[in-house]
């Protein structure tokens, strides 16, 4: 059953209404407070980080070592408890010019995300970050790579303490 318009006419209000104090409104301000939990493997990869140490995580049961770390094996669903260090070298698996930021402004040198696998990791596993001191058109794919680090007192445990990968001297 709908209700009668005539029955609940509604009242109409206006901008002086409220100016004049006719209406009785509260106003609040929300106060959120949240944390964010990293959990065991990527709070230890953070930690790891403030020290200038990229950790990986290593399967026993299949034998992958993966970075970032996790918890549980993502091809043999076996726990994994052993965290190793890595080098802070690697290879560029892949890599892109983008001359536009991540909030739409235009930019006439490119920055330069790139998947960099990390040594001592298993084949095709690494971190997305950026690359630096490199001209863009010689960046390629396979190119060697090492991590360039926030100084040690600026560090926060977090994936910023590597400022970015500049190549290595090829021999």
């Amino acid at each position: 059953m709908t209700a009668n318009i005539k029955e609940f006419p509604g009242t109409p209000l206006s901008e002086q209404d409220f100016a004049e104090g006719n209406i009785l409104f509260n106003y609040d301000e929300l106060r959120g407070h949240f944390a964010w939990d990293t959990g065991i493997a990527i709070g230890r990869y953070l930690a790891a980080l403030k020290e200038g140490i990229i950790l990986g995580a290593r399967c026993t049961t299949c034998r992958k070592i993966v970075v970032p770390p996790r918890i549980v094996c993502e091809w043999c669903f076996r726990p994994m408890h052993e965290y190793i260090p890595l080098q802070d070298t690697g290879t560029v698996n892949t890599f892109s010019l983008c001359y536009v930021t991540w909030d739409v402004k235009r930019i006439e040198e490119p920055e330069i995300p790139a998947v960099i696998e990390i040594d001592g990791a298993s084949p095709l596993h690494g971190i997305m970050h950026m690359l630096g001191e490199v001209d863009p058109p010689k960046v390629h794919i396979g190119m060697r790579v090492q991590a360039v680090w926030k100084p040690a007192e600026e560090r926060e445990g977090a994936v910023t303490d590597i400022l970015y990968f500049r190549p290595l001297q090829e021999v």
